[in-house]
């Protein structure tokens, strides 16, 4: 159980980035009030957690109405994960590319929920993270709490972004998020290795 809670805590964490969002959230809120950016953060984070609950209990049931088995969907998530770590190595990817919201959308729901907190490794992560053939419904169950709690660490985050981008600094956030997307490429990695390992043993 230990060892699933800090894999799939692992996984949630470097998907989901929070320090990434602070990093967005810092510019997006800058001339809003103290009460301005709790409101903002909370509402994120909350339309961000509707979006990923909602793949976690229909996902896999999307995937086998449109006759995609899951081991596939592990392999290409795997792939996709693996290149959105490479991504936070590299510093580009969705969140340089939605550093600006467009005029008239509410930043709450768009860049900050989607695709900042909800973003398409995120998504896939709490998908693959529920496979009903490795994984029971206490298992699955666990991986939604541990959803719940890096979520409540996001908001947190959010709320104390003035101070943790003062700490960090710019140069400090990107080295983290480095680190953060080596440690996903390493986990979209072994997840494709089971993956194909599984696709073998069906051929």
């Amino acid at each position: 159980m230990l060892r699933q809670i800090g894999r799939d805590f692992l996984m949630l964490l470097v998907t989901i980035d929070p320090i990434g969002t602070v990093a967005l959230f810092v510019p997006l809120t800058a001339t809003a009030t103290a009460e301005e950016r709790g409101r903002i953060a909370r509402k994120s984070v909350l339309v961000a957690g509707c979006v990923l609950v909602a793949f976690l209990i229909a996902g896999e049931f999307l995937l086998t109405e449109l006759g995609i088995r899951l081991v596939s969907f592990q392999v290409a998530g795997g792939i996709i994960l693996f290149l959105f770590g490479l991504q936070m190595v590299f510093g580009t990817g969705v969140m340089k590319e939605v550093a600006h919201a467009e005029p008239g959308r509410d930043i709450a729901v768009f860049p900050l929920a989607l695709p900042g907190i909800a973003n398409p490794g995120a998504i896939m992560a709490v998908v693959l993270l529920t496979d009903n053939n490795r994984q029971s419904m206490g298992q699955q169950a666990l991986t939604a709490g541990v959803l719940a709690a890096v979520l409540l660490l996001t908001l947190v985050a959010l709320l104390l972004s003035q101070r943790i981008h003062k700490v960090l600094g710019s140069t400090g956030a990107d080295v983290l998020i480095r680190v953060l997307g080596l440690i996903l490429a390493a986990l979209a990695t072994e997840q494709i290795a089971i993956g194909l390992q599984s696709l073998l043993h069906a051929a």
